[in-house]
Parts: C-alpha cells; structure tokens; sequence
C-alpha cells in the first residue's frame, strides 16, 4: 500500500482490491508509529474514521461512485470541523469545537472522503515554520531537526511521511507553497475567489486561500476540483463553475512563453537551490517551452507592504477573541481587566507582535503613512504581474530562498523567517495562482520546490505545465526510511 497517490487508492477502492477501512487502518498505523516524532496532527479522529471508512465500504459495495469514497486525508486546524476541535493551535480557542463545517469540508464529505484529523500549523496560521504552534512544534520528515516550514506545516509533513494520502492547507503568503517545498510535496495556492473562504478561520481576508497539499499534481488537481467552485455563503467567490482540472491535466499544451523575473534570481538565493532550478528550465526547454527574462520591479516592496496588510487585517479578526463569545475567558477585576487578561494568556508571541503592528498601522495618524501606502504598493506589484503576463504566459520562480531550516535557527530573528516568503507573498498580494512543485534534492538530502505563477484563473494551464514536468523529470521522493 506504500505511497500511493489518492487517485491510486481511487482506482485500487474501485476494483476492490482494497477496502477503506484496511486503507485508513493503514494510515492510522502509521500515525500512530510515526506521528510521536514528527508531530503534524493536533487532533487524530481515529473512531470517526473508522466508521467514515465502514460507510465508504458499504457504499462501494453497493456498487455507489463518488470522487474520493473512502479516501483517508487530513485538514489542516484552522478549518472548521463540525464536532470537531478546532484550535488553530492556540491556546484561545484550545478547546473550542465548531457546530458547523466549512464549506471545504462540506465538499470532501460529500465526496466520500475519511477525515483522519486535524494538522498543526503556526498559531492562526501566522509564521514560516510552525514553531508558532502553541502546543508544539512539527518536524521535517526528511530531517527532524529541521522545520516542515509553515504555516501549513503538520498538512506538508503529514502528506510527505505518508500519515494521510492528501490534506488541505491554507495561504495568506506561502503558507501551502512553502512548506511543500521543503517537505517535497505539491502545494496550490488557487486564485483567491477560486475556493470558499467559509469556515476558515480568518487572519487576512484579503489574502487567505484554502488548497490542496499532495504526492501528485493529478491529486492536486482532483481535490481542488472537489473543494472549488461557487459558493453563497462566501461574498468573495467567484460564481462561475470551474472547468474540470483533471480531464485538462490530459491536452496537449502550445509553445508556452515562460518568464523568469530577473528580481527572484539575485542575491539571497542558496546556489542548491538555482542549480536544481536551471536543470528544471533544461528540461522545460527539451519539452519545446520558451524561457525568456521578465521584470517584476515592485517585488523589493512585497514583504514590507505584505507585513502591514496582513497584520492590520489580523488586528481586525483577532478582535473578536475578546473572552466573551467562545474560546478561552480569565476572569479579571472588571470587563477590561478580563480581556486583558485572556488575550495576553491566550495568544502568544508572534500572533500578538502582529495584532500590534496591525492596530498601529491602522491607529490615527498612521493609516495613511503605513496602511494605505501599503495598499497602493499592493496595487503597483499587482500591475508588475499583468505587465509580465502580456509578454509571457506562466512566471517560473523559487518558492524559497533556502532549503528548510533547522529548527531554532529563525525564531529570534522575526525578520529573517518572514523573508523566507519572499518568493511567495507577491502571488497572494495579487491574488494569482500559485503552485509548488518538487524538482529535486540538494546535496543535504533536502527537497527543493519550483513555483509556477499563473494569471487569475488560469489553474488548468498551471496543472498542465506543473504535469507535463513532473512527468518528464520522473522524481520519486520519498523522505528516509522510518
């Protein structure tokens, strides 16, 4: 059963040569013998599973077909699940379990899907490298010493040491993208609109989006099918049907022009990391694509103005963690002794330096020398991209400047671990289409990922390419034996 693909263990339920609950068992094994060190569930929902997967068996042997019938994956926790806790690794909401499910969760239910747990992440998804768990940090399956990177770290780790066959995460700046790429694994970041926000617990609306985490870009590709498309309950998502992403993995693609900003390329970027790059553009060259070199000027100002919106839109949706409503209450004094008092106990360091950067670049005086500067320099990274998109069709980048760190190495240096998305956190401040995909290893024995950038919308011809790649370079990664 080692390494199978969610459409592999699709195929293998069908014929049955499997069955869902031998499957899950195989998953919970593993998370039971494994997940002691790596560490990326919160929660594991083993009874909940189990009975998922004795349903899913009983549905196959009624000869039913639904899109991932009994198959066993994870979500990350700061999605909601319907009796479920979901803690967004905080201490705040430690104990706090949903009454409804997000929408995504909605979708993969009705799709037949076994939900195995729930992933750990950065506190309110707020970090690179999910050390920001309140409960405890994830390890690196490839070397754990090292961090599976963030803030979608336990989905990344949990796909790539096999303790699930796929995951869902969330991206507010590379928290899909990156720690795919350090844990070798395919990570889409879709265009925002393209997947309902409902259910997510908010840190930057403007900026959060829901993708998938998997082994392949075909799964990638059928759970983004499943999870996508329109939804009322959420303002913001686009109306219109998706197109169906598997059946376009299959045409064949033109000549694409491929661009490579010059900006991504320079100084800070490990000489690992562009060698494996550059033997990936070889590759893309033999398969009759054209590269060319295309200007992103703005890029510079992406982190600093990302590190304003951000924080301001978390400073917004944090407020309702007030002792009040749900979530953690300390008695105090007098009401304001009380929410004193909960929210300095009940967040940690890292959510609450962006809580204050966020009030203070939202207090008067200062919105418009920080947040609406910020804002307009949004606008002028979002016009670098339509500009680039005139000239070519897709934008190859790195997704990260190094391979993962070791775990310790950034955490007193707040800077330097939010510079390590400096190659992700433009495609969100433009709300573009992202995807990680792995291309090799360094010499440590270190994933290394490749980040395609599409325009809105245009995941089918992202899916294509990420595809054709991944089949041309053949890779098979799997990180060291148990």
């Amino acid at each position: 059963m080692q390494r199978l693909s969610i459409l592999e263990i699709r195929e293998k339920l069908r014929k049955k040569e499997i069955s869902s609950r031998e499957i899950t068992e195989y998953y919970l094994s593993r998370i039971e013998k494994l997940d002691p060190q790596i560490k990326a569930y919160l929660t594991v929902t083993r009874e909940e599973a189990l009975a998922q997967a004795q349903a899913a068996d009983e549905k196959l042997a009624r000869g039913e077909e639904l899109p991932l019938l009994g198959v066993p994956l994870s979500v990350k926790d700061n999605i909601c699940t319907k009796g479920i806790r979901t803690t967004c690794a905080s201490r705040i909401l430690e104990n706090f379990v949903p009454p409804y499910d997000a929408t995504v969760v909605e979708r993969l239910k009705e799709a037949g899907a076994v939900i195995l747990g729930k992933t750990n992440l950065d506190e309110f998804a707020m970090g690179s490298s999910t050390e920001n768990s309140a409960f405890f940090p994830t390890r690196n399956p490839w070397d754990l010493e090292r961090v599976p990177g963030g803030s979608s770290g336990g989905s990344a780790a949990a796909v790539a040491a096999e303790l699930c066959a796929g995951s869902l995460g969330s991206d507010t700046g590379g928290s899909i993208r990156q720690p795919a790429a350090f844990c070798g694994v395919v990570g889409l970041k879709p265009t925002y609109g393209r997947v309902s926000r409902y259910g997510l617990v908010a840190f930057a609306s403007s900026l959060d989006q829901i993708g998938p985490l998997t082994r392949t870009v075909s799964d990638a590709a059928l759970l983004l099918q499943i999870i996508g498309g329109p939804d009322s309950r959420d303002s913001t998502c686009y109306p219109e049907a998706q197109p169906d992403y598997l059946s376009e993995l299959e045409k064949p693609l033109p000549r694409l022009k491929l661009g490579l900003p010059k900006e991504y390329f320079g100084e800070g970027l490990s000489d690992e990391i562009r060698i494996k790059l550059e033997e990936s553009f070889r590759e893309l060259e033999k398969l009759g694509f054209e590269l060319r070199e295309v200007s992103l000027p703005h890029t510079e100002y992406a982190v600093a103005a990302y590190y304003i919106i951000a924080p301001a839109e978390a400073s917004s949706n944090l407020a309702r963690y007030d002792g009040v409503k749900y979530g953690l209450r300390l008695e105090g004094r007098d009401l304001l002794d009380m929410y004193k008092k909960t929210r300095s106990q009940g967040f940690g360091a890292e959510v609450k330096r962006r809580i204050m950067i966020g009030t203070y670049a939202l207090s008067a005086g200062y919105y418009d020398a920080y947040y609406r500067k910020a804002s307009q320099v949004r606008t002028l990274i979002a016009r670098d991209f339509e500009e680039a998109f005139k000239e070519v069709d897709l934008i190859l980048t790195p997704v990260t400047p190094t391979s993962a760190f070791r775990l310790g190495e950034k955490t007193q240096d707040p800077l330097q671990m939010y510079l390590s998305d400096i190659f992700t956190i433009p495609v969100n401040l433009a709300g573009l289409v992202g995807l990680s995909l792995p291309v090799g290893l360094t010499s440590e024995n270190l994933p290394v990922g490749l980040q395609i950038i599409g325009p809105h919308f245009s995941e089918p011809l992202v899916l294509n390419l990420a595809h054709r790649l991944e089949e041309a370079l053949s890779l098979n990664l799997n990180p060291p034996p148990e």
